[in-house]
């Protein structure tokens, strides 16, 4: 039995791997990377006393799931554990890119995760397992300018998680969407927007250790979303209070403020 865990090599993904071997998982890392995953399989397969098997796949990629169910029947694995959690955010205003690049993101964030999870599903349910959908904080929050499907994909692996997690329960299948704010990870170097967020207060922000420590717990209790962190969880509770002109506000400011745009929507 194994912990499948996409976008395995940096960030809240790694930790996610190093948690589940810390558990004495075996662990399938998938992510593009072949020389930096290879290396992060060896490290854990040495510290943790684990087997670790990277195999490296772009998930945007459509129709890849028979390259991860044949990678496990030719090693005799079963998947105990699935971590969605391949992602990255798409910076500028939606009419900034052209439409391909949207079509590929949306297969990434929305059709990876359609597609892993329906092809592993057998598997989870067969061993009353886990899926662990990372999403976002900014899921349950009011989109901002320049976070236009970033925003989206995350409100939908929530509702996803939570109806997945609804029609599989009393075959025993655990469904958690975790739900991350800021993380320190190369998510923000990847979208350009580092030195931005840097400004932000540093109460804010989680570790990726923490954000996969407290994931994993929650979905071992049986939690279908799991905001992480005192903080997330108080702007999550109070953008369903407040009066929503006040959060379109808020949202807009912020936006303007650590975002990629200004506040006549133009692009930075």
């Amino acid at each position: 039995m194994v912990a499948v865990v996409t976008g395995a090599s940096a960030g809240i993904g790694l930790a996610f791997a190093e948690v589940m071997a810390r558990e004495g998982k075996d662990v399938v890392l998938i992510a593009r990377r072949a020389e930096r995953l290879a290396e992060i399989a060896s490290r854990l397969a040495d510290r943790f006393a684990i087997s670790a098997y990277a195999l490296p796949l772009d998930l945007s990629d459509r129709g890849f799931s028979p390259h991860i169910t044949g990678f496990l029947a030719d090693h005799g694995l079963t998947t105990e554990i699935l971590v969605n959690n391949a992602g990255f955010g798409l910076p500028g205003l939606y009419q900034d890119s052209a439409y391909e690049v949207h079509e590929s993101y949306q297969d990434l964030m929305l059709g990876s995760v359609a597609e892993l999870t329906h092809a592993l599903l057998p598997q989870l349910c067969e061993r009353r397992g886990i899926v662990i959908n990372v999403a976002s904080v900014v899921g349950l929050l009011p989109g901002t300018a320049g976070n236009t499907l970033y925003a989206a994909t995350k409100s939908w692996m929530i509702a996803f998680s939570e109806s997945l997690g609804a029609e599989y329960e009393n075959q025993g299948l655990r469904v958690c969407s975790v739900c991350p704010g800021l993380t320190y990870s190369e998510f923000h170097d990847v979208n350009g927007s580092r030195e931005r967020v840097s400004k932000l207060p540093k109460i804010l922000w989680m570790s990726a250790a923490e954000v996969a420590d407290s994931g994993y717990r929650a979905a071992q209790r049986g939690r279908r979303v799991h905001v992480t962190g005192v903080i997330n969880k108080l702007i999550v509770t109070l953008a369903w209070i407040l009066p929503r002109p006040l959060i379109y506000s808020l949202a807009r400011r912020a936006g303007g403020r650590f975002g990629r745009v200004d506040l006549r929507g133009k692009s930075r």
